[in-house]
């Protein structure tokens, strides 16, 4: 809920699930799915991985 300048409370509208609920999705899911996938694919830079094998070590 927000307030508007005159101090009346406004309710927002919470996004409809109906097209989640029937299985279609808007088309820019399957860019930003493609994305996602791509960002779990890469690998971890050399100095990341070593730092993370650095606390490893330590715990």
């Amino acid at each position: 809920m927000t307030q508007t300048k005159n101090g009346d409370r406004v309710l927002r509208a919470k996004p409809r699930a109906d097209a989640e609920d029937s299985g279609q999705l808007p088309g820019w899911t399957d860019g930003l799915r493609q994305l996602y996938d791509q960002v779990v694919d890469e690998e971890l830079p050399e100095g990341l991985r070593d730092l993370l094998a650095q606390f490893d070590k330590k715990s």
